[in-house]
């Protein structure tokens, strides 16, 4: 193979030739048999998807995101592990046996990966519940952990199920709350294509008549108020405005119309992916429907 002796001067001699050993393992069919034991995580969702559900012991490394509480929720039980830079010489020598990347993870490195004869398997981005509950599925089978994957279907369900029950709550409370738009800096909001709005669907709330179509898009300060949703929904509370970003969500008309008792914030790490962190996603939710109710 030609692209083998590039790889030299990266290595000792001894490092790179225990790697050659080792890339070539078992037969393909024999890796996709038995359960990986040197598992790599590329992105911040397959990170959650690997430590919720492999053995520590499989655990080769996770991506420098991995520890990051704003991102995952996770975050704490990730320190454990490696964290690997996005480039293949960090990979390379633990002969990982389970590469999990994203759909816009670097191409180059997944391209190296896959000349060396290393397993990488791309995990797609999720946009629903129901695709959430596949990928748990198929995760926890590449994995050799279907038990586990059941056991994270059992908590989805769980939580699914409390926030279904704090919306009736909800419901019927003096002031029931039917509409719901999320709202970003400089007034991006969600579409319904995205894992957002899977999440405010999920709590019985839909857009209001005019919300942007697709994954999302900008709204005017003066369109979103005529649309006047009855709940605005945020990514993070931003009290004083700081930047141009700030000043449209801190702005006086949004903070007479939506007091406290019509926001809800919905953290960002828990609408970026699936596995636990929708799970997570839910129980918030769940808990922000019974703070609405109790304040009507």
């Amino acid at each position: 193979m030609t692209l083998l002796p590039s790889f030299r001067a990266w290595f000792p001699a001894a490092t790179f030739s225990a790697v050659l050993v080792l890339l070539p393992g078992a037969p393909a069919a024999m890796a996709q048999s038995t359960a990986p034991q040197r598992i790599v995580s590329f992105n911040i969702c397959t990170d959650q998807l690997v430590v919720s559900l492999a053995d520590p012991a499989q655990v080769a490394g996770l991506s420098p995101y991995a520890t990051d509480p704003t991102l995952s929720v996770v975050a704490d039980e990730a320190r454990k592990f490696r964290r690997l830079p996005w480039h293949a010489e960090s990979i390379i020598p633990l002969a990982p046996d389970l590469v999990l990347v994203g759909p816009r993870d670097r191409a180059i490195t997944q391209r190296l990966l896959t000349a060396l004869s290393l397993r990488v398997v791309e995990i797609p981005f999720i946009s629903t519940i129901a695709d959430a509950r596949e990928q748990i599925t198929h995760v926890a089978g590449l994995l050799g952990q279907p038990a586990r994957g059941a056991a994270l279907l059992a908590k989805l369900d769980a939580a699914q199920a409390r926030l279904h029950a704090a919306r009736e709550r909800l419901a019927d409370a003096a002031r029931p709350a039917k509409t719901a738009l999320m709202v970003e800096r400089s007034g991006y909001a969600e579409g319904q294509a995205s894992l957002a709005a899977g999440l405010i669907a999920e709590a019985g709330l839909v857009p209001p008549e005019g919300a942007p179509a697709g994954i999302g898009g900008f709204v005017a300060l003066e369109r979103l108020i005529v649309m006047r949703p009855d709940l605005l929904m945020f990514k993070s509370l931003i009290q004083a405005p700081r930047d141009q970003g700030s000043v449209y969500l801190t702005h006086p008309a949004l903070k007479a119309l939506y007091p406290p008792s019509r926001r809800i914030v919905l953290p960002g790490r828990y609408t970026l992916c699936g596995g636990p962190g929708l799970v997570a996603g839910l129980d918030h939710l769940a808990d922000e429907l019974a703070r609405l109710a109790r304040e009507q």
